[in-house]
C-alpha cells in the first residue's frame, strides 16, 4: 500500500515537472532570462556530475547544467548550431551561454561589429537558449564555475590560443568538464565580413540608393560620385535589359503567330485546290454536269425521226390541203451536163417573168 512519504514525494516529482515544463515553454515563447536577473532554479544540493551520469538522466528538478561562452559577433546558422549541440548534448540539460563584453573581445580578439548590448539580445531569442551571463569571463575560473553551478563547458575540440594561453580550455579538460561540438564548416563571423569587404563597393552603392549619406558610409566627396555614377549606368542597363527582353517576347510571338498562319493558309489552300480539282478537274462534277447538259440539248435540238413500218395517218378533212410551190423546183435527179443545168436555170427566170 503507498504510504504517505510515497505520496508525498510523488506530489514533489509532479510539482517539478510542472516547474521544468514552464521553464520550458517561457524559453520557447520569451527571450531567455539573464544570469543577474534570475537565481539557480536547483532545488537539491549541487554536486557535480560525471559525463555518464549526465547521459544516463538526471531528476526533472537536476538538469545537467552545460554553459557554452563566444563572441557571437553577426550572430549565424553557425552559432546556432553549436548551440543546439550544446543543448541536446544530454536527456535532461539547462544551457547557460557567456557572451563577453566589448572591452575583453576587443583587447583579446578585434573589434564587433556588433555591440555588447546587441549580442546579448541576439542570445536571448535563441531558442535553445534557457540563460544568457553578460560580461562573462574570457578564461574560466573555479569561482565562476561554482557561482553558476555549472557541470560542463561545451566548445568545439580546436585549442584556442589566447591570452598567453596555448588552449584556455585546457584546465576544463583536464577537470573532465569539456564537451565538445562540431563547428559548422562554410560560415563564420569572419568569412562574413570577407564577403562584405571583397564587395565593399556593391554595399556602399546599395545603401547610397537606399538613401544613407556619403558620410554615414564613410565614403568620400568623389567615391559618392562615382557610386551614384555607377547606380544611374546600372539602372540605364536595367532598363535596356527589359527592353531587350519585352522585344524578344515580342519577336517569338510573332513568329509563333506568323507559324500558326501560315499553317492554317497551306491547310485553306490545301482545301481549296481539292475542291477546284473535284470540281473542275478531268474528272471533276462540273465537266460530268456540262456533258450531261449538252447532251440533252442535243436531244432538244435533233427532231425524232418517224419509225420507218409506222401506219400512214389519214389525214383530216378539216384540214386544208399545203400550198405547192410551182416555183421551187422539182426534186429530180441532178443535170446531168453544164448545157442541161442552163437550160434549167433559164426556164426558172422565164417563168418568173410571167408571173410577174
Amino acid at each position: 500500500m503507498p504510504t504517505a512519504s510515497t505520496g508525498h514525494h510523488c506530489s514533489h516529482l509532479i510539482m517539478d515537472l510542472m516547474r521544468a515544463q514552464t521553464r520550458s515553454r517561457k524559453t520557447l515563447t520569451a527571450p531567455a532570462p539573464f544570469a543577474d536577473e534570475t537565481s539557480c532554479h536547483c532545488q537539491a544540493p549541487h554536486e557535480r556530475l560525471t559525463i555518464a551520469q549526465a547521459r544516463l538522466g538526471t531528476p526533472v528538478d537536476r538538469p545537467v547544467r552545460v554553459y557554452a561562452d563566444g563572441i557571437f559577433d553577426l550572430f549565424h546558422s553557425g552559432h546556432a548550431r553549436a548551440l543546439m549541440q550544446a543543448k541536446t548534448l544530454f536527456p535532461n540539460s539547462y544551457l547557460l551561454v557567456g557572451v563577453c563584453s566589448d572591452d575583453l573581445t576587443h583587447k583579446f580578439k578585434g573589434f564587433t561589429v556588433m555591440n555588447e548590448a546587441e549580442r546579448y539580445e541576439a542570445l536571448r531569442h535563441c531558442r535553445y537558449v534557457d540563460e544568457v551571463i553578460r560580461d562573462a569571463p574570457w578564461t574560466l575560473t573555479p569561482e565562476f564555475l561554482e557561482k553558476h553551478k555549472i557541470d560542463f563547458v561545451a566548445h568545439d575540440d580546436i585549442p584556442y590560443s589566447s591570452a598567453g594561453s596555448d588552449d584556455v580550455y585546457k584546465h576544463i579538460k583536464e577537470a573532465g568538464m569539456f564537451v565538445p561540438t562540431q563547428r559548422t564548416e562554410g560560415i563564420s563571423t569572419s568569412d562574413i565580413i570577407t564577403r562584405i569587404v571583397r564587395d565593399y563597393d556593391v554595399y556602399a552603392r546599395r545603401n547610397l540608393q537606399r538613401g544613407y549619406t556619403a558620410k554615414e558610409l564613410n565614403v568620400s566627396f568623389i567615391n559618392e560620385k562615382k557610386y551614384r555614377f555607377q547606380n544611374q549606368v546600372d539602372k540605364m542597363k536595367e532598363k535596356v535589359k527589359n527592353v531587350e527582353e519585352r522585344s524578344k517576347e515580342f519577336v517569338n510571338r510573332v513568329e509563333e503567330k506568323s507559324h500558326d498562319l501560315i499553317q492554317k493558309w497551306e491547310e485553306k489552300s490545301r482545301e481549296f485546290i481539292g475542291n477546284f480539282l473535284e470540281l473542275f478537274g478531268p474528272d471533276g462534277a462540273w465537266k460530268q454536269m456540262f456533258q450531261e447538259r449538252s447532251s440533252r440539248m442535243l436531244q432538244a435540238l435533233s427532231p425524232k425521226q418517224s419509225p420507218v413500218s409506222s401506219p400512214t395517218r389519214s389525214r383530216s378533212p378539216s384540214r386544208s390541203p399545203s400550198p405547192t410551190f410551182s416555183w421551187l423546183p422539182s426534186k429530180t435527179s441532178p443535170p446531168s451536163s453544164p448545157k442541161a443545168a442552163s437550160a434549167s436555170i433559164s426556164s426558172m427566170s422565164e417563168g418568173d417573168e410571167d408571173e410577174k
